[in-house]
């Protein structure tokens, strides 16, 4: 998502929470979800017979506690929690490069679920087939579980000369290039 249709969520303590696009956040503005916090200085949002200010960072207007949240059992939610890590031989891929395993395969009875499933790279998934790790002699880096807590996800492909202006004062760390 580019950087100028983007929107920085913020949290209650102004922390960053997530990245969505413009349109999330004026549903989620609508819906009384968020407040806005900076408009876009050079964006606008061309409505019927008037134009809008773009929202650029908003804030989740509600406090919620990150492990009462319901987490959902997600391709992406698998890849954040593991990392984005081959689970087998440990190298870090894009989500491009990367598919679920079960551990214990499906044809033997494995299910579809978090202490079930890992990140994997096509190559070690190829290697260990329908096997289990021992039968393949792979071994796991870690045990899969479901997370207590929502994975975070660091935005990929944006230096600092990316991030706009108005999410510096809000943006606390670097940013994974």
């Amino acid at each position: 998502m580019p950087s100028h249709t983007a929107v920085l969520f913020l949290d209650q303590a102004y922390r960053p929470l997530r990245i969505e696009s413009w349109q999330r956040a004026i549903t989620d503005f609508f819906l009384g979800k968020v407040e806005v916090v900076e408009y876009s200085a050079d964006r606008t949002i061309q409505g019927v017979g008037r134009t809008h200010p773009m929202p650029s960072v908003v804030r989740v207007v509600r406090h919620f506690k990150r492990d009462r949240i319901r987490l959902r059992f997600s391709r992406l939610n698998i890849y954040a929690r593991d990392r984005f890590q081959c689970q087998y031989c440990g190298e870090r891929k894009q989500t491009e490069e990367l598919t679920f395993d079960h551990v214990m395969p499906r044809s033997r009875g494995g299910r579809t679920t978090w202490e079930n499933i890992v990140a994997c790279c096509i190559s070690c998934n190829s290697q260990k087939a329908n096997r289990t790790p021992a039968e393949a002699a792979m071994r796991l880096l870690s045990v899969p579980k479901k997370p207590r807590y929502l994975p975070t996800i660091t935005v990929r492909g944006m230096g600092a000369a990316d991030i706009p202006e108005a999410w510096r004062p809000y943006w606390t760390g670097a940013l994974e290039a």
